[in-house]
């Protein structure tokens, strides 16, 4: 199934990912209020609205600093370098043991939503400060850095990300290298989204 290329009918009917898509099981039907809660709170914050991975991602100059978005459990804010936010309120969480730069505020509540609307706002402009100035996580080196729009894909797909980890080392740095090396965030993303097929399938970037 071909993910979501239009902000509109992810809100309405999900990201495409799986077979839940336009159904009354999908996610984004249990929390569709939280989600639009969040959605416009973030636009009020200036950030520019794009479809990526299939999901709402909202840049700055291009560079990605959140996705509204949700799972099973809960809505959320997804900073991509959340690991740098000050975090005063303690709201912020990790996806997952191994994220090294994401930190997600999560909801299960709209009414959360509008009582944390100041300090939300907060942690965005937060954010946007962040990209301004050109901050970057420092990631581990025991590895080639995995780019930050792989993790963020991975952080969201627990299948890809369990098909790239079953990769060898070998195989992974050289998706890594491949994707690393654009300038620009939309060309990596692009990179990527053309190999999943291949990463899934437990080939290679040289494979055929």
């Amino acid at each position: 199934m071909a993910m979501t290329k239009d902000i509109e009918t992810y809100f309405i009917d999900g990201c495409g990912r799986c077979s839940l898509f336009g159904t009354l099981e999908c996610k984004v039907k249990t929390w569709q209020k939280e989600l639009k809660l969040l959605r416009k709170l973030v636009l009020s914050c200036g950030l520019t609205e794009e479809i990526k991975w299939g999901q709402p991602c909202y840049t700055y100059n291009g560079n990605n600093v959140l996705f509204v978005t949700c799972f099973k459990d809960f809505a959320c804010i997804s900073f991509f370098k959340g690991a740098l936010l000050n975090d005063t309120e303690q709201i912020l969480s990790a996806p997952g043991e191994n994220s090294q730069a994401v930190r997600l505020i999560k909801y299960t509540n709209a009414k959360d939503i509008v009582a944390q609307e100041a300090t939300i706002k907060a942690y965005i402009y937060e954010a946007i400060e962040i990209e301004k100035a050109g901050l970057k996580v420092a990631l581990k080196k025991e590895q080639d850095p995995i780019p930050e729009e792989l993790q963020a894909m991975m952080d969201k797909d627990a299948k890809l990300k369990a098909a790239f980890e079953a990769l060898t080392p070998g195989r992974q740095r050289g998706y890594i290298l491949h994707f690393s090396a654009p300038k620009q965030s939309k060309t990596r993303i692009s990179r990527i989204e053309k190999c999943i097929p291949k990463i899934m399938s437990g080939k290679g970037f040289h494979d055929r």
